[in-house]
């Protein structure tokens, strides 16, 4: 189900007091924002919400604005539901959010009292880079290739069919996704094969676009992924099976110091696994279906690409 909290976030820019007008946007709307906020920002109960609250309120939203004169951002995001219901044959409701964030994730997934839930932020997509909000300058039109990713990991971790590890772990937290909870206690192998399903989702939904786009990679970091990929490839499999914080941070996250994604003496390109989980998943899909591979366990996802390669022998 589409959710636009857009109208909503441009009457806060039509308010004669910003500030406050987001404190009430954000208490309407708190069963989403807050899960928002918790795993892609900061704890909104900490003092520091105030200050993120009060700089979104404030910001020049000029970029915003005029993307949204020349874009069909609803439209877009509707082809992108609808692709992805065909694609997956989804057999549970999953909410996709149109919203304006606080310059964290450009777009990303949660689970809210058991709904699967994609949202995408849209001052990361006006085309222009913008320091007040900290938008990634992204091309709008890139909307439905991250929406693609992200519902799929929504169904991933709600499907009834679903063989994930995330998907207990959600249930046993009352229906609710954490990335540091499932950081913590999901395996490395199954965080690999979540992000690289969700690429190559992005990837038949939306087709077309730089081979680095689909990871959120610059050019150059991609280059040096794909050189890296025999080392990468080895060291991942070597720890599939084990699940701390660590691990997820290392491969799969931003913003972490390079000590902490030594290898072998190499500093790891961030987010390098997403390049790992797409090589290790893309064959599976061919096999058998990206409906299926959604739903795969990740050991089901690395055995049905052995066991091609067995009887191809």
């Amino acid at each position: 189900m589409l959710v636009n909290l857009l109208p909503d976030f441009l009457a806060v820019l039509n308010s004669s007091d910003r500030v406050d007008a987001y404190l009430q946007y954000y208490d309407a709307h708190r069963h989403r924002l807050a899960a928002y906020w918790h795993n892609y920002v900061l704890d909104p109960d900490t003092p520091h919400f105030a200050e993120v609250a009060r700089m979104a309120a404030l910001a020049d939203r000029t970029d915003l604005l005029a993307m949204l004169e020349r874009t069909d951002v609803v439209a877009l995001a509707r082809s992108a539901e609808a692709q992805c219901a065909a694609l997956l044959d989804v057999d549970v409701d999953v909410d996709v959010i149109l919203m304006v964030g606080v310059g964290a994730a450009n777009a990303g997934e949660l689970v809210v009292a058991g709904r699967g839930t994609a949202f995408v932020c849209l001052e990361h997509f006006t085309g222009v880079a913008n320091p007040d909000t900290h938008g990634l300058g992204l091309d709008p039109e890139l909307i439905p290739m991250w929406l693609a990713h992200e519902i799929a990991h929504a169904v991933r971790y709600t499907s009834p069919r679903s063989h994930s590890e995330m998907r207990p772990l959600i249930e046993e937290a009352d229906g609710y996704y954490s990335y540091w909870e499932t950081g913590r206690r999901a395996s490395l192998g199954e965080h690999v094969v979540n992000e690289g399903l969700a690429v190559e989702v992005a990837r038949l939904v939306s087709p077309g676009h730089a081979a680095w786009e689909y990871f959120g990679y610059a050019r150059r970091q991609f280059a040096r992924v794909r050189e890296l990929e025999p080392m990468l490839t080895r060291s991942v499999l070597s720890e599939f099976d084990h699940a701390a914080l660590g691990l997820r941070l290392r491969y799969l996250s931003s913003g972490i110091p390079d000590e902490a994604r030594i290898i072998d003496r190499m500093v790891v390109p961030e987010r390098a696994g997403y390049f790992v989980g797409s090589r290790l998943v893309a064959p599976a899909i061919e096999m058998h279906g990206a409906a299926w591979a959604i739903r795969a366990s990740a050991h089901e996802i690395i055995d049905a690409v052995d066991s091609s390669a067995t009887a191809s022998a």
